[in-house]
């Protein structure tokens, strides 16, 4: 267990690292910002000076080797923009981003798993067909098109939901929140129904839940106790990969509804060429998201005890 902890440890370091260097190396391509941060009276001197204070006179990997020595003590470096440490910008909008993430991820699990399993246990009813094509259609709907739907029809002509923003105190911040959620965890929502009634279809044919049931335990201990805990196994693989995704998908959730978290503010900072806050943002997410994997895979021994950690 020690082995295989230290093991995915050192995975999840060189994920991260990759992650930082894939996004380092390509906005280094788009070119220097210093010219987008000096000012307009400043001079052909001033701006070689600005330059060679932020260090931007020097080869990319050098600029890079600095960046991974300060970030492995937590130093992200300034933002461009704000003149302010990486870490503070971005956790100024951190929880912003993790509202709407974990709101949009318990949705889509309790409509998922519910309907997943009375699809399964309805196989070809109506009930069955109607949830599945509901799911299909979850799963082609861009992102981008269900948000302006949703804004336009329950925000614009019913006005039952705001259209923009966070909202101010936690009864208006649900309020808010409504809209953005549904709009992030459709498609996870969908994949995960169907992806239940399979699992458990397949489960359900299997010989110790047609011993469960000759033994003469009643069905709701079949499903739950046995049938549902083997079926859940691949949805957790899934499900820890999808807080990523969702993390991920929030970017552009975040700017359709105009929603103050990490998604919006890196789109501003590729946009202003504020390197440092691009940058620090993407580690800190690739830290939560291999830290998620992590936990997942740890969940597998819990959910089936015959798998064994080499």
């Amino acid at each position: 267990m020690l082995n295989y902890l230290i093991r995915r440890l050192l995975q999840s370091v060189l994920v991260v690292a990759g992650a930082t260097f894939i996004v380092f190396f390509v906005l280094y391509q788009t070119g220097d910002p210093t010219l987008l941060i000096a000012s307009t009276q400043a001079t052909t001197e001033d701006i070689a000076n600005l330059r060679h204070s932020l260090g931007f006179d020097r080869p990319w990997y050098e600029q890079y080797g600095r960046f991974v020595v300060h970030a492995a003590h937590g130093d992200f470096g300034e933002s461009l923009r704000f003149r302010q440490p990486v870490t503070r910008v971005v956790l100024e909008k951190l929880p912003a981003t993790l509202e709407l993430s974990i709101a949009a991820y318990a949705l889509a699990l309790a409509v998922a798993i519910p309907v997943g399993i009375i699809s399964a246990t309805r196989r070809n009813s109506l009930l069955d067909n109607v949830a599945m094509l509901v799911a299909m259609f979850g799963q082609s709907v861009p992102v981008f098109f269900l948000g302006i739907m949703l804004l336009w029809v329950f925000g614009g002509q019913l006005g039952w939901f705001p259209i923009v923003g966070r909202g101010d105190g936690f009864v208006d911040e649900l309020h808010h929140l409504v809209l953005p959620a549904i709009t992030l965890g459709t498609f996870s929502m969908a994949r995960n129904a169907r992806l239940v009634r399979s699992n458990l279809l397949e489960v359900l044919g299997q010989e110790f839940v047609r011993t469960a049931r000759a033994k003469g335990l009643r069905e709701y201990t079949v499903m739950i106790r046995h049938a549902l805990k083997n079926a859940m196994i691949p949805l957790v693989t899934i499900m820890g990969l999808e807080f990523g995704v969702l993390l991920g998908g929030a970017v552009v959730t975040e700017t359709v509804f105009a929603w103050p978290g990490v998604g919006q503010m890196v789109i501003r900072a590729i946009e202003q060429k504020d390197f440092p806050v691009v940058v620090g943002a993407v580690t800190m997410l690739s830290v939560i998201f291999v830290a998620l994997n992590l936990l997942v895979d740890l969940t597998y021994g819990f959910l089936d005890p015959r798998i064994r950690y080499g």
